[in-house]
């Protein structure tokens, strides 16, 4: 199942990787389902979007579960009981910013103060074990909070990192912010790592997302503007995007700084290396977002008012997946393939045997590829899905997102009425020879456009969708288990 973890009921705003996460892997294995899929799990960025992270390396704080943290003696039961009622069925970003980031210093404070000899000595092996990017993400992240705006705007000594040059009394400030920062993070790996054995122990695996891009306020680029195609004011030359395409018609202005993959090619993908280590350490399968462009990128011109002015350029092709192969053995990667695809996108996918993605929303349209995505067209090798993050839910695509012929050649494809037409889209990718289907929770639930996830080419308002206290009950876990069983999909439960 896909769903992101911001989408988990809870009471603080947001979903966390507190008790609602254990209930929803064991809802999972109840249902005999295998996977758990989630968006970036990395810090939010602009317009809450999880793929505009300011860390390729770091996890949101917000998804620090403060219930775990009483646990540990971090904070006290009653610190949770101010907790403000905050709307269900939609993220409260700035709701579960204002409660719970207050609660997180005071975590930082008790821990400088009184933190058990097994707390100390698992924050100390963590930051030993990620010192690179915990030190870049800490500082940047610590400037930020104490100079809003971007980077560029710092003093000529912090935007290049030469930190002996600023004051004794500034540094020393710094330094404990920066601190709370990695404490921060030290949380969140101890948090993650547990949940990560729980699902494990009942036979699910977690499936990460990397997008292929960064931000460009982000310590990524702060910390390596070696690496990325910079002008000399450190501003972005040209930005990532796509063209026109399913989505819209101008195409896709990312606005994301891209890579210089000369530079990156001269230290052997180390940076590359780093961040697929990093994600393997938190997940069993990693998607590789927007894998076309490692065989070729749009390049878009600084500046540009749409993403039809960019180009074509090379990626860094198999080089990079020959490293990453040589160097981080048993890493599971998928391909999402999806857009502007070339047989030579295709051939660097299968030349490592990388799954693709197969979305059936797109097989009933005009689309030069949509017979590919006819799961009788499927190969075994692949991943299935009725629609992603980035589509409408079932429901909302044949109740109005789609056109009536597109609604038609689905209703005759699956021999559907229509009445269950999400669960149908559901029953079809299971039944189909993809290795692995991925059902999202709002399908399962036949929610309509109000639940969609995202809307692509959109700046706001997106990635707010969450699930109620309750909304996924033991009936809903059968129904799904008997469609899987049905198509011999089911696991064993462990519940």
């Amino acid at each position: 199942m896909l769903l992101h973890l911001s989408s988990l009921p809870g009471p603080h705003g947001i979903g966390d990787l507190g008790p609602c996460a254990y209930d929803f892997v064991d809802f999972l294995s109840r249902a005999g389902q295998g996977w758990w899929q989630m968006l970036p799990v990395g810090p939010i960025g602009a317009g809450n979007s999880p793929y505009s992270s300011p860390s390729a390396f770091a996890g949101e704080p917000l998804f620090i579960s403060l219930e775990l943290l009483v646990e540990d003696r971090l904070l006290l039961g009653e610190d949770l009981k101010g907790s403000p009622v905050l709307q269900d069925g939609a993220v409260d970003y700035e709701g579960a910013r204002r409660f719970k980031e207050p609660l997180l210093r005071k975590a930082f404070s008790t821990f400088m103060e009184r933190g058990s000899a097994e707390l100390w000595s698992g924050f100390k092996e963590f930051a030993s074990r990620h010192g690179g990017w915990l030190e870049d993400w800490s500082r940047f992240s610590a400037l930020k909070a104490a100079r809003p705006g971007s980077w560029l705007d710092w003093p000529p000594e912090l935007r290049r990192r030469e930190f002996r040059r600023w004051g004794t009394e500034s540094l020393r400030e710094f330094g404990e912010a920066a601190a709370a920062r990695q404490f921060q993070q030290f949380l969140f790996d101890r948090q993650w790592q547990a949940l990560r054995r729980h699902a494990l122990s009942r036979g699910v695996g977690l499936i990460g997302d990397v997008p292929i891009y960064v931000a460009h306020e982000s310590a990524d680029v702060w910390s390596h503007q070696d690496l990325f195609l910079l002008a000399e004011d450190g501003r972005p030359a040209a930005v990532a995007g796509v063209p026109p395409d399913y989505f819209s018609e101008t195409g896709q202005l990312w606005g994301n700084p891209l890579y210089r993959w000369d530079a990156l090619k001269a230290k052997g993908y180390d940076w590359w290396l780093a961040r697929l280590r990093q994600a393997s350490e938190r997940f069993d399968a990693v998607r590789l977002d927007h894998f076309i462009g490692f065989q070729r990128y749009w390049e878009i011109p600084a500046g540009a008012k749409t993403a039809k002015e960019g180009r074509w350029m090379p990626g860094p092709g198999d080089e990079l997946f020959k490293r990453a192969a040589s160097e981080l053995e048993g890493l599971e990667l998928i391909a999402e393939d999806l857009g502007a695809v070339t047989p030579e996108v295709l051939a660097l996918r299968d030349r490592f045997d990388l799954p693709g993605l197969r979305v059936l929303q797109f097989a009933f349209g005009s689309d030069g590829q949509a017979e590919s995505f006819l799961p009788h067209n499927y190969p075994r090798r692949c991943v299935a899905y009725a629609g992603t993050h980035d589509n409408d839910t079932s429901a909302g695509w044949f109740g109005g997102s789609s056109r009536p012929d597109e609604r038609e050649r689905a209703l005759r494809y699956m021999k559907s009425d229509g009445r269950e037409f999400p669960l149908d889209m559901i029953r079809t990718i299971l039944a189909s020879t993809a290795d692995t289907a991925i059902v999202t929770a709002q399908d399962l639930l036949g929610l309509g456009s109000e639940a969609r996830m995202n809307l692509p080419g959109s700046s706001s308002g997106q990635w707010r969708w969450r699930l109620r206290p309750g909304q996924l009950e033991d009936a809903a876990a059968a129904r799904l288990r008997a469609m899987t069983e049905s198509a011999g999909r089911a696991l064993e439960t462990k519940v």
